[in-house]
């Protein structure tokens, strides 16, 4: 295991894997304990397509990702994670939607602790996940990481018929 501390717009981020294959990614105070207790050494130089994808990312010129991922968890957390990934740069999801999705309506509650036990942020768009009314809900960044990424990922106005 190695990590990486790199800048971006909401913060540092904490990069952890072998290889170059990500088995966390963390925000500077996240709000639950990484599950990895040891990162290794530090290299800043590490993780060099993911540094360049993020970047891209929060430039606004990438909508996917494309990183070799080795997040560590249970089946079932696997399983939410890899679904994660399947919602679309600037769309939602509620966990009701995604517990359906795995054949399992009333795994909500589950669904959504898979979700906050999320290794892998950003990359793996946990961010995308609201609660049933549309509002945001917890999120191991901080709801205003999770609205500025939202927000980052909104589609443009539509310029076509406005006045000004």
């Amino acid at each position: 295991m190695k990590h990486a501390v790199i800048a971006s717009p909401i913060g540092p981020l904490t990069l952890v894997g072998e290889g170059e294959a990500l088995a966390g990614l963390y925000f500077d105070g996240h709000l639950r304990t990484p599950r990895i207790t040891d990162l290794g050494p530090r290299d800043d130089d590490a993780f060099e397509t993911a540094r360049q994808q993020l970047d891209e990312y929060f430039a606004g010129t990438r909508r996917e990702f494309d990183l070799e991922l080795a997040p560590r968890g249970s089946a079932f957390e696997k399983q939410v994670w890899a679904l994660l990934t399947k919602i679309p740069y600037g769309e939602t999801r509620t966990y009701g939607q995604l517990a359906t999705e795995l054949g399992d309506p009333g795994a909500a509650q589950a669904v959504g602790n898979a979700n906050g036990w999320n290794p892998i942020s950003v990359v793996v768009p946990c961010h995308r996940v609201v609660g049933t009314s549309g509002g945001l809900t917890g999120y191991a960044g901080g709801l205003d990481r999770k609205r500025f990424l939202l927000s980052l990922e909104e589609p443009p106005a539509d310029e076509v018929g406005r006045l000004f």
